[in-house]
């Protein structure tokens, strides 16, 4: 098998958060045959986040990952922190009845107090910084916002409060909106730099991560999981595959439940004390609520990180800031002249649903995938459940693995053009306000 895998040869992609990175040691990759108790394919937060639950409870863990840590998703996203899933609760409600929905709610800020938590007890250098902020642009967006939070109110989730559009001016130095909503437990921070402190908190527990080694195959005929990579492989009693949108067709049964679809971001060239805090004098971040979002936010070194647009299939434009620049600048005029030093994108996991998909496969195989670009809280929450479910408690594990999963119409053939007819449709309702 050549050397050459999806991630090339195992670099973070060229982003402003790979070049502003803390440093981290260089992990070995996996050769010969090896053995654990239990093995983690991918280490971006929910397999992290796994991992460091099992090894805090003296379990025998390795991680095994195709690139360097944090190289998915987990190392390239807007660095939001969310609370709750891409579908809404009301949504869950609808679907899958409200004993569902009310337990969700219940969980809904669970991720977001995991980060906080892994941040202060291991001491994390990833510029955390509080408030997340939903902006609408028309009365619908105002009506729709005021529903979510009176809809969680109304499960005791209080933290959420109405902005009009003087409020909000006053967050954000931009005219364009009609108002939001601040989530007042949410925040931002340097993604791939909580990605590294928690491998680094990961290996202080006794965890063993090896680098550079994508996984070719997974045998599970057997009594104990196999997991083959080009230069070895490791037996495990226990194996959670936590590939997300990067796992590919190495477990055919998982590959047809999503879809990878890739979002792309860019970074200004720092814009100094004065103009930033003209621009997000609340040091905030935010996301509008379209079906096809932006997100901004500033940096610890006050760069504005702006983001949107979407990729069905994972495929990107030719020329990425050319792709997002213009709405930022819709956005903030002020940045016309500003330099763009970075432009990246990358590849989250869209599941039909929108809902997060947790399961077993056999016995001794779990996963968990599917996060549909919420996954910064949503990982970590789900890599708490299964590190629960390995330790033999399943009454969470089982609430989401009985969730049923819908296939895109189409198969993996048509699931592209299908999900790029349903955003057209979507971005048109945008348009014109609806």
């Amino acid at each position: 098998m050549p050397e050459q895998s999806y991630a090339g040869q195992g670099e973070h992609t060229p982003s402003y958060y790979a070049a502003s990175a803390n440093p981290a040691p260089a992990r070995p990759a996996l050769t010969g045959d090896q053995r654990f108790d239990i093995c983690i394919v991918g280490a971006g937060y929910s397999g992290l986040s796994a991992g460091l639950h099992l090894a805090e409870k003296g379990h025998n863990v390795a991680i095994v990952e195709g690139a360097q840590v944090g190289w998915g998703a987990s190392g390239r996203n807007g660095g939001q922190i969310v609370n709750g899933l891409n579908a809404s609760l009301q949504t869950i409600a609808r679907r899958y009845g409200h004993d569902m929905s009310r337990f969700v709610a219940g969980i809904a800020q669970e991720g977001q107090e995991i980060i906080r938590d892994r941040i202060a007890t291991y001491d994390i250098k990833c510029g955390l910084k509080n408030g997340n902020v939903f902006t609408g642009y028309t009365s619908a967006h105002m009506r729709e916002l005021e529903d979510r939070r009176a809809l969680w109110a109304s499960y005791g989730l209080t933290a959420q409060e109405m902005l009009s559009k003087e409020d909000l001016r006053a967050k954000v130095g931009s005219d364009v909106y009609a108002g939001g909503l601040i989530d007042h437990t949410g925040g931002h921070m340097h993604p791939l730099n909580l990605a590294l402190g928690e491998a680094a908190a990961f290996e202080q527990n006794g965890g063993v991560i090896f680098e550079r080694t994508p996984v070719t195959a997974v045998d599970d005929t057997g009594p104990a999981p196999v997991v083959k990579t080009a230069k070895g492989q490791i037996t495990c009693n226990t194996l959670i595959l936590c590939g997300n949108a990067y796992l590919g067709s190495v477990v055919p049964k998982l590959a047809v439940r999503v879809m990878p679809v890739s979002t792309q971001m860019i970074a200004t060239a720092p814009l100094g004390d004065e103009l930033a805090a003209q621009l997000i004098p609340s040091d905030h971040c935010f996301e509008d609520i379209r079906y096809i979002l932006d997100y901004f936010r500033l940096s610890e070194d006050n760069r504005m990180i702006f983001g949107g647009g979407v990729g069905y299939g994972g495929t990107d434009p030719s020329d990425l800031t050319r792709k997002i620049r213009p709405a930022m600048l819709k956005v903030f005029p002020a940045l016309r002249d500003i330099p763009i030093d970075y432009a990246w994108s990358g590849n989250f996991a869209l599941s039909f649903s929108r809902v997060p998909q947790m399961g077993r496969i056999g016995q001794n195989i779990y996963f968990a995938h599917g996060y549909s670009g919420h996954g910064v809280t949503g990982s970590h929450l789900f890599g708490r459940i299964l590190s629960e479910a390995v330790d033999a408690d399943l009454s969470r594990f089982d609430v989401f693995a009985g969730v049923p999963w819908y296939p895109f119409p189409g198969g993996r053939l048509l699931r592209v053009p299908y999900s790029m007819m349903g955003a057209w449709y979507y971005a048109l309702k945008d348009r014109l306000g609806l």
